[in-house]
């Protein structure tokens, strides 16, 4: 079992930046890797960013160059800096992580970002 929460969102105007973080707790010695998700109103979760134990990244392409992501230093937690806010980018982020078959979620953080 793990359990993840997540905190740093909130209302940014575009161009601003947040810092989410996740924390993990639980079964953690076994994760590997790590990542944040998204959700939009009318929209389908997609993923955001992903990060290994070993610091090998994924982006998606809409986040490329503004966003990025990091484990800290105990790798129980994982952080997204956020540059460069779009409006588009608003949605609810979820930290994820996949463990023996299943994913595990965090409540989520609501980013909004204002036009």
């Amino acid at each position: 079992q793990v359990q993840l929460v997540e905190s740093g969102g909130g209302l940014v105007q575009a161009g601003g930046s947040l810092r989410l973080s996740c924390a993990a707790s639980g079964t953690i010695f076994s994760i590997n890797a790590m990542g944040w998700y998204r959700q939009a109103p009318g929209k389908q979760r997609e993923l955001v960013a992903a990060i290994t134990s070993g610091g090998s990244t994924n982006y998606a392409d809409s986040v490329k160059g503004r966003f990025t992501i990091s484990r800290g230093n105990a790798k129980n937690t994982v952080y997204l800096q956020m540059n460069s806010l779009k409006p588009e980018d608003t949605a609810v982020y979820y930290c994820n992580v996949p463990l023996f078959g299943m994913n595990y979620w965090g409540k989520g953080t609501l980013v909004t970002v204002s036009s």
